[in-house]
């Protein structure tokens, strides 16, 4: 059992120049996933690129627009919207208003992760 609330402020959650993600399961709990309460303020553009892990993302707050740089679609975001980049596909989410998103990846992040300067994070390192 865990949450949010007793993760803020600890090394569960991670902040960055446009978004703050919490933690909630990560790789070393050992369940094959890891799972983030993401939020992404509003009136701003952010770049990712996870070229060594799938993301599935759940919009349950908020506004905006997912552009894929493959293929230049550019998908709306709102609450009950989901998408899943299960081919590493590099892209840009431009909030309109505060997006608030649950975030499964695989392999699991261990928390420790950094965005490249491409957005991605480095390959997932064996638990254990």
């Amino acid at each position: 059992m865990r949450t949010t609330a007793e993760i803020t402020d600890t090394e569960r959650d991670v902040s960055a120049e446009n978004w703050r993600s919490k933690r909630i399961i990560l790789a070393g709990d050992d369940v094959g996933f890891s799972f983030h309460e993401t939020t992404i303020k509003p009136n701003s553009v952010s770049e990712f690129h996870y070229r060594h892990h799938v993301e599935a993302v759940w919009v349950v707050e908020g506004t905006g627009f997912l552009t894929n740089h493959e293929t230049g679609e550019e998908h709306p975001l709102a609450p009950g919207t989901m998408y899943l980049l299960n081919g590493h596909e590099p892209h840009r989410v431009t909030c309109t208003t505060q997006l608030r998103m649950l975030c499964v990846f695989n392999p699991p992040v261990t928390g420790q992760e950094v965005h490249d300067e491409n957005g991605a994070y480095p390959p997932a390192v064996p638990v254990r």
